[in-house]
């Protein structure tokens, strides 16, 4: 947050934060969670002093959060939008992230943005703007129900995600997002879809390594009935953590 609201008492400075509830989920397996501040191109440390590779060495996963849109100019776009300019410094930090767990075969786990994130890495495109450019979408975001706003989602059939979930053909999931993948990047699949309009809601990388990608919130799903658990998906996750050490 680079401009936090002056009521927060940061006048001036740069916030960088991890919500407790996706913190919380993962440490409800008993994984140790740390955040990763970010080392910005422009900061006071630079990368003699430390480096992406310490941070990848040193952990057995990475978990890509929700936040701020991705820049459009991080995929060679500019913003239609002054709001929709999303975030290049933190998009850039998060790439070299997401880059350094790929060499070293390590899981990466995107959740909202992260899932954005992945896609752009991966030379894809993201939709500045679902209901502006896809005029026959459902909303996928309300400010005033935030994470009680829910759509269905299906999953792509014969997918590792419909396995994950016994089969089922899909559920009901989170939606608190007016971006989503347009063009999907190279050497990845389709998970899941929204049921409604077709937005794709969940990616995965082709090979060994897990790199995987939900639009949904899976940390938000146990504080409201109906959703679909999380509970498989963060397993394979730590799983593939775990076979990383």
């Amino acid at each position: 947050m680079h401009l936090p609201p002056a009521e927060l008492g940061f006048r001036g400075k740069t916030l960088q934060y991890l919500e407790q509830s996706i913190a919380h989920w993962i440490m409800t397996r008993g994984a140790v969670v740390f955040m990763l501040p970010a080392l910005a191109f422009d900061s006071e440390i630079t990368r003699r002093q430390i480096s992406v590779r310490n941070y990848v060495d040193m952990l057995d996963g990475l978990v890509l959060q929700g936040g701020a849109d991705v820049s459009p100019t991080s995929y060679g776009q500019q913003p239609l939008r002054v709001e929709w300019a999303g975030d290049a410094v933190r998009d850039r930090y998060e790439m070299e992230l997401l880059e350094g767990f790929l060499e070293q075969g390590k899981p990466v786990l995107g959740i909202c943005r992260g899932s954005q994130l992945i896609n752009v890495t991966f030379g894809g495109t993201l939709l500045q703007d679902i209901n502006t450019l896809r005029s026959d979408a459902a909303r996928h975001v309300d400010p005033l129900l935030y994470d009680e706003m829910r759509h269905d989602v299906t999953f792509e059939p014969g997918s590792r995600l419909a396995m994950l979930y016994g089969g089922l053909a899909g559920g009901s999931v989170s939606s608190i997002h007016h971006q989503a993948v347009d063009r999907l990047g190279a050497d990845l699949q389709v998970e899941a879809h929204s049921s409604e309009d077709h937005i794709i809601e969940a990616i995965r990388a082709r090979g060994s390594n897990f790199v995987a990608g939900v639009q949904w919130h899976p940390e938000f799903h146990a504080q409201h009935a109906g959703l679909l658990s999380g509970e498989p998906l963060l397993d394979e996750f730590l799983a593939a953590a775990e076979g990383s050490r």
